[in-house]
C-alpha cells in the first residue's frame, strides 16, 4: 500500500474496547521536514539487532567489527531490495514518474525483496573477506526476523499492510482502512474490522527469532540456521499473505508474489537441510581475531587444514602403533640375539682362559710313569706296522 493518508487519525479495536487511539505518521518535524515513525522503528529495529548481534558476538565466535560492517552493507542493500521488489511489482505507477522510484517516504517497500537482497549482499560481503558464506549466515540471519517483528510496527504507524474483513475481537478499524476499501477492494464493507496482518506478522516474527536463536545454539551441520529462517518465514508470510488487501501479484495470472516467492523460499530452505547432511557439510566457527583485514581465508583454510590432518592421523594412529610396536620386537629379539652371542664368546673366553692357567702335574709316581711310557711305546709300534690308507 503506497498510498497513505496524511493526517492523523485514529485507529480502534472495538472487539477490545480501544477506541478511537490517535495515531499520526509524522513523529516530529526539523524545519519543514518531517520525521515519520516508519522511519524511526526501523532505524530502531537496525540498532537492536546490530546491538544484540555485536553482544552475542563474541559467545558465538563471531567478530563485533564484522556484524557492523555486515550492517552497514546488508541494510542498505535491503532498502533498495525491497523498494525495487515494490516498484517492479507497480511498475505503472511510476512508468509516468521515474523520480518517484527513489521517494520511498510516501511507503512501498517490499519486505522479502528486502530480505533477498540483504542475503546477497551478505554472500558477497563473505566472498570478499574470505570467510565462508554459512559462518556468516548462520550467525546472523537470526536477528532478520527480530528487525521484521519490529519493523512491521511501522505499518501499524502508517495504517497500511492490513487483511480482509473480520468479526474477531481484535480486528482494527481506521480512516485509512475505510478509505482504502472503498477505494481498491469492493468486496470488502469499509465499515467492518480488518485482519491487523501486520500484527500477526509482528507476533509470529518473535517466535521465529526465539526458535532460530535455539537452532543457532545447538545445530552441528551447516546452513541449518539460514535453512530455518528460509522456511519458518516462508511459511508464516504464506499464510499471512494469503489474508492481506494490498497484495503484489503476477501481472495478471491472479498469484500473488510474495506467496509465490514464500514457496520458493521454503524450498530452498529444505534444500540446504538435506543437502547440507548428505554431504557432511559441519558447521564451522573460526577465533574472532581470524575475521580482521580479510584473514577469514587464512583461518578458513587453516581450519579446514587441521581438521583434515586430525582426520588423517585418526585414520593412520592404529597402523603408525601396530608398525611400531612390530619394529619394537624386532629390535628386543635383535638385542637378544647380540646378547646371547656376546655371552657365548664371553663364556668360551673365560675357558680358554682356565685352561690356560692351570698348573700341569709332573709329580708322578713309578707306576705311572712306566704306564704313560708303555703307551708311548705301544702307539710308536702301531703306527710303524699300521698301513697309511
Amino acid at each position: 500500500m503506497s498510498t497513505i493518508l496524511l493526517a492523523p487519525e485514529k485507529v480502534s479495536f472495538p472487539g477490545l474496547g480501544i477506541e478511537g487511539l490517535q495515531v499520526d505518521r509524522v513523529a516530529f518535524s526539523v524545519g519543514s521536514v518531517n520525521i515519520y515513525w516508519y522511519g524511526i522503528i526501523l532505524a530502531s529495529a537496525l540498532f537492536i539487532c546490530v546491538l544484540l548481534a555485536i553482544l552475542q558476538a563474541k559467545k558465538n565466535h563471531f567478530s563485533a567489527d564484522l556484524t557492523i560492517d555486515i550492517a552497514l552493507v546488508c541494510f542498505p542493500a535491503a532498502i533498495v531490495g525491497a523498494r525495487l521488489y515494490y516498484v517492479l511489482s507497480e511498475w505503472k505507477q511510476y512508468d509516468g514518474d521515474l523520480l518517484r522510484i527513489i521517494n520511498i517516504r510516501d511507503g512501498g517497500l517490499g519486505v522479502i525483496g528486502g530480505v533477498l537482497a540483504a542475503i546477497l549482499a551478505g554472500y558477497i560481503l563473505a566472498r570478499v573477506r574470505k570467510i565462508p558464506a554459512h559462518i556468516v549466515f548462520d550467525y546472523c540471519i537470526v536477528y532478520i526476523p527480530l528487525g521484521q517483528a519490529i519493523g512491521r510496527w511501522g505499518n501499524f504507524f502508517n495504517q497500511e499492510a492490513f487483511g480482509t474483513n473480520t468479526s474477531l475481537p481484535w480486528g482494527m478499524t481506521s480512516e485509512s482502512v475505510s478509505w482504502y476499501l472503498s477505494a481498491f477492494c469492493p468486496t470488502q464493507d469499509p465499515n467492518i474490522p480488518v485482519h491487523p496482518t501486520f500484527l500477526y506478522e509482528s507476533l509470529a516474527m518473535f517466535v521465529v527469532f526465539a526458535i532460530l536463536l535455539i537452532i543457532r545454539n545447538r545445530s552441528k551441520f551447516a546452513f541449518t540456521t539460514t535453512a530455518g529462517y528460509l522456511v519458518l518465514h516462508g511459511v508464516v508470510r504464506f499464510l499471512i499473505e494469503g489474508l492481506r488487501t494490498d497484495s503484489l501479484y503476477i501481472g495478471e495470472t491472479g498469484l500473488r508474489l510474495s506467496q509465490v516467492t514464500s514457496v520458493m523460499m521454503v524450498v530452498v530452505g529444505i534444500t540446504l537441510v538435506v543437502i547440507s547432511r548428505l554431504r557432511g557439510w559441519e558447521r564451522e566457527t573460526q577465533p574472532v581475531e581470524n575475521f580482521f583485514s580479510g584473514q577469514g581465508r587464512f583461518a578458513a583454510d587453516e581450519q579446514v587444514n587441521e581438521r583434515t590432518m586430525t582426520e588423517v592421523s585418526e585414520n593412520i594412529e592404529p597402523d603408525a602403533e601396530d608398525a611400531n610396536k612390530a619394529e619394537a620386537e624386532d629390535m628386543n629379539k635383535a638385542e637378544a640375539e647380540v646378547d646371547t652371542v656376546v655371552q657365548a664368546e664371553a663364556d668360551t673366553e673365560k675357558e680358554s682362559e682356565t685352561l690356560e692357567e692351570a698348573p700341569i702335574n709332573t709329580d708322578l709316581s713309578p707306576e705311572s710313569q712306566a704306564e704313560t711310557e708303555s703307551g708311548v711305546e705301544n702307539d710308536a709300534d702301531s703306527t710303524e706296522t699300521d698301513p697309511v690308507g
